[in-house]
């Protein structure tokens, strides 16, 4: 039986080069390929993929914050995030966010195969590369018991958060979210309280500083 698989990245050039190659491997389906995370969730929900490949940082809504949505709503289908970032937060706030394997863009691709392979046997797999830092990192969060402010917001909170980030108005960000204007304002004072911020500006560099969002691509 086919692994069928979600491709969601934010450039054209990557889906298309992906798919291509990955529609010659005899044991792999790509069933769709998107380019932002809300899309990606709603494409999971219609067409229960085994594998989602999920970009992280994409407009509209994060690779991480799509993942969480994805896992929390849909717990067997497995994420795997594949970026051109190696920094700590993003892969450590991705695995936090339930991807069951993270792999970096300058890989063969013979590498994303071999991922694919492990996470649909039930495996996890990271690129060599971001090993080290996940252990790293795990062993002092264990020896420092501190939580990023971020994991006090709720998932719409979160989503609220990245679009005040990208610039969008408190009138777009409800537009897409199918909700007031009203309920917009009140998210936002919500996150500020919680994140003791005061103004967008500093909203913006927080969700930079915590990879909700990013200035880089």
């Amino acid at each position: 039986m086919s692994t069928k698989v979600l491709l969601v990245d934010d450039h054209a050039l990557i889906r298309e080069g992906l798919r291509s190659l990955l529609e010659k491997q005899p044991e792999i389906e790509v069933v769709a390929d998107v380019d932002d995370g809300r899309k990606a969730f709603e494409l999971t929900r219609e067409l229960s993929p085994d594998i989602v490949i999920m970009d992280v940082t994409m407009p509209r809504l994060s690779g991480i914050e799509a993942t969480r949505q994805i896992t929390a709503e849909f717990p067997g289908v497995k994420v795997i995030a594949l970026s051109i970032h190696s920094k700590r937060r993003f892969v450590c706030d991705m695995l936090s966010a339930g991807a069951a394997g993270y792999i970096l863009k300058e890989c063969l691709f013979d590498e994303l195969v071999q991922a694919i392979e492990a996470v649909a046997a039930g495996n996890r797999y990271l690129s060599p590369r971001v090993t080290d830092m996940v252990v790293d990192d795990y062993v002092k969060r264990l020896s420092s018991g501190v939580e990023s402010p971020l994991t006090s917001l709720t998932g719409r909170e979160r989503e609220v958060l990245q679009l005040v980030a990208e610039g969008k108005s408190t009138k777009q960000i409800a537009l897409e979210l199918y909700v007031s204007t009203k309920t917009i304002e009140a998210n936002r004072r919500q996150i500020m309280e919680k994140l003791d911020v005061h103004s967008v500006a500093e909203l913006t560099k927080y969700a930079i500083r915590e990879g909700l969002t990013t200035l880089e691509k």
